[in-house]
C-alpha cells in the first residue's frame, strides 16, 4: 500500500484599521471681518460678521472638542472693548460668539474673564469631518471723537490659539494633555468717514404789536463734525424769502419781512454762498452751537396772526 504524503497550505486573513494613537489633524479657515464705512456720531450700531470653517480627520467617529481662543488682536482690547487702529487713533469693536451679540469670544489666554466658545465635531466612519461657524462682529455708536481714516486689527500669532484634542464627553478647555493647536489667521477693518450731523432751535420772535422798531430774536444751529472735518454752514432764503435779509414769514397771502444774521450786531446776513455770507468751522466730534441771530425789521403792520417760515440748513463738508 502506499502512502501518499501531502501538504496543507494556509493563509492568513487581515485587515488593517486605524490605530487608537492616530493623531488628529484639523485645519480652519476664517474669513475677513469687514465693518465697511462706520457712522461714529450717531448711537446706532454697525453689525457685520465673519465665517469659520473647520475640516478634521483622525480615528474614525471619534470626537474632537476645539477651544478656538481669540485674543485681544494686533489693535489691543479694554476690559469691555476690542480695538481697531488707524496710526495712534483706536476705534472699539467686539467679536461676539452668539448673533444677539451678548456673549463676547474671549481666550484662556488673556486676563478678561470672557472665554472662547466650545465646538466639537464627530469623525464620520471614514475618519473625517467638517463644521463651521459665524463670528458675529459690532462697532458701537457714539464715538464721535473718533478721526476719519482706515482702522484694521490683525488676528494672527499669539492672538489667535485654537486648541482640539481627542475628548470622548469632556468640554475642559483648560486640559493641554494631547492637545494640538493651530493658528489661523484674519483681520477685522473698518472705514470711519468724514461725517456731521445738525440739529437746530427756532428763532422765535414771540409776540408783538405794531411794526415800529426791530424786534430782535436768536436761535441756534448745532453741528456735530468727526474730529478734523472742516464744514460751511448756510442758511437758505426761506419759503418765499429773496435773500439772507428779505426773507419772509407768511400767513396766507401776507407777510412779515425778517433777515438772519452771524453777529448781535445783525450787520453780517447769513445766506447760503460758501465763503461769503455762511459760517465755518472745524469739527471736534461734539456738539459745536453756532448762534443765529434774527431782526424783524419795522414795516407795515400785517393782520394779527402767527407768522411762520422754513428755512434750509445747509451743512457742506
Amino acid at each position: 500500500m502506499r502512502l501518499l504524503l501531502g501538504t496543507i497550505a494556509g493563509f492568513f486573513v487581515a485587515i488593517a484599521l486605524p490605530s487608537a494613537t492616530w493623531a488628529q489633524s484639523c485645519t480652519f479657515g476664517i474669513s475677513a471681518m469687514n465693518f465697511g464705512q462706520v457712522d461714529t456720531l450717531s448711537g446706532t450700531q454697525t453689525n457685520t460678521s465673519a465665517n469659520m470653517s473647520v475640516s478634521c480627520t483622525g480615528v474614525l467617529l471619534s470626537r474632537i472638542l476645539i477651544c478656538p481662543n481669540l485674543g485681544s488682536g494686533s489693535g489691543g482690547a479694554t476690559a469691555s472693548s476690542r480695538q481697531m487702529l488707524s496710526g495712534t487713533d483706536a476705534l472699539n469693536f467686539q467679536i461676539y460668539s452668539d448673533a444677539s451679540r451678548s456673549t463676547v469670544w474671549g481666550s484662556y489666554l488673556w486676563s478678561y474673564p470672557t472665554r472662547p466658545p466650545v465646538y466639537s465635531v464627530t469623525l464620520s466612519a471614514l475618519g473625517s469631518a467638517t463644521g463651521s461657524s459665524v463670528l458675529y462682529g459690532a462697532v458701537p455708536g457714539g464715538q464721535g471723537t473718533i478721526p476719519p481714516g482706515s482702522y484694521i486689527s490683525n488676528f494672527s500669532g499669539s492672538h489667535v490659539e485654537f486648541r482640539y484634542r481627542y475628548a470622548p464627553v469632556s468640554n475642559d478647555c483648560t486640559i493641554t494633555t494631547g492637545v494640538v493647536v493651530a493658528r489661523p489667521s484674519f483681520n477685522v477693518s473698518a472705514t470711519v468717514a468724514a461725517n456731521c450731523l445738525i440739529s437746530t432751535q427756532t428763532v422765535d420772535f414771540g409776540t408783538t404789536g405794531v411794526l415800529t422798531g426791530n424786534v430782535d430774536a436768536t436761535g441756534q444751529v448745532s453741528v456735530s463734525c468727526t474730529p478734523g472735518t472742516t464744514y460751511s454752514i448756510g442758511l437758505g432764503n426761506g419759503q418765499t424769502g429773496t435773500g439772507p435779509t428779505s426773507r419772509r414769514m407768511a400767513l396766507g397771502a401776507q407777510g412779515v419781512t425778517y433777515g438772519l444774521y452771524r453777529d448781535t450786531a445783525r450787520s453780517l446776513p447769513w445766506g447760503n454762498s460758501i465763503g461769503t455770507n455762511t459760517v465755518a468751522g472745524t469739527g471736534t466730534g461734539t456738539a459745536q452751537g453756532i448762534p443765529v441771530y434774527g431782526r424783524v425789521p419795522s414795516q407795515t403792520t400785517p393782520a394779527p396772526g402767527t407768522y411762520t417760515d422754513t428755512v434750509v440748513v445747509t451743512v457742506t463738508y
